[in-house]
């Protein structure tokens, strides 16, 4: 498989857990504020948004799976990134999706089930953000924005 092809499929997917990650984490935190159950979108949102996270992290795994040579030469503060920082912080996002997805369907009270989705999922909606190497930043000087 193409390596630059998994970039771009991984660089244009990102929009797209981004946007399910923070319309689930938003919908969720507005139906716990209004007290109210949670809607059959809502809840479809946090699937979808599980998904993909998930796809994502396969994708990038096998991206770092196949450019781990190139990480492995990288130094200083680029080479951190690439090879603790962003793969981490990306893993540790997803597990926080698919907690916040699984604790909400332990819970018995749909205003609990809100407020672990909403939770759950805005903390790695910030952790995602940070964790994406943005074209402006130095690590994602010259990368684009897909």
């Amino acid at each position: 498989m193409d390596n630059h092809f998994l970039l771009f499929v991984h660089s244009l997917l990102r929009y797209g857990v981004l946007l399910t990650v923070a319309g689930a984490g938003i919908l969720h935190l507005r139906g716990y504020l209004a007290k109210r159950p949670i809607l059959t979108g809502e809840r479809t949102l946090a699937i979808w948004a599980m998904i993909l996270c998930h796809t994502q992290i396969v994708i990038g795994l096998i991206l770092y799976l196949l450019n781990f040579s190139a990480y492995a030469q990288m130094s200083g503060d680029i080479g951190r990134f690439w090879k603790m920082e962003h793969i981490g912080t990306m893993i540790l996002a997803a597990v926080l999706v698919t907690l916040g997805r699984v604790l909400s369907k332990k819970a018995k009270d749909e205003r609990i089930k809100q407020k672990r989705v909403a939770i759950f999922y805005l903390i790695a909606l910030v952790l995602i953000l940070w964790a994406i190497p943005w074209p402006a930043t130095t690590v994602g000087h010259g990368r684009g924005w897909l």
